[in-house]
């Protein structure tokens, strides 16, 4: 990875609307691209990105255009940081069931936040459940 001079910090809002989905993936690739961040970590936080922005636009705001989804990060020499918030009523992380469990096997939905756990090194939602925290490091973080 390059030498980050400076900490990337970026604000960014969008109506609830499907086609900026790609808008934020690539804004913040782009970063991820001019820093020379592994491909495999690029890859992890556009799919991350994309679920938990897709999330808020359909079961946060409900595809309405008035409601905006707000999206900050920050990236620095260890990690990127990737905050989603919807202006939803939220939702309880715990009640949301297992993808590879019994029924859920063949449902046609239900793996954003699976995937998101998998995929990125920490997650925290809020306590209202309208807003995630993401997180991936660059390299294995030190304990």
């Amino acid at each position: 990875m390059k030498t980050l001079m400076r900490k990337i910090d970026k604000k960014i809002a969008i109506p609830s609307e499907i086609k900026y989905i790609k808008k934020i993936s690539q804004d913040i690739l782009g970063n991820l691209k001019r820093l020379n961040i592994d491909k495999s970590v690029q890859f992890d936080v556009r799919l991350a990105v994309e679920e938990a922005v897709r999330n808020s636009i359909e079961h946060g705001n409900c595809y309405d255009k008035n409601l905006t989804i707000n999206i900050a990060y920050t990236i620095d020499r260890e990690k990127i940081s990737i905050k989603v918030e919807d202006q939803g009523e939220g939702f309880d992380v715990k009640k949301i069931p297992d993808p590879r469990r019994g029924d859920n096997l063949t449902k046609e939905g239900g793996r954003g936040v699976f995937l998101i756990r998998q995929l990125m090194d920490r997650i925290e939602y809020s306590k209202k459940g309208n807003k995630v925290t993401m997180t991936k490091f660059f390299a294995c973080p030190k304990a």
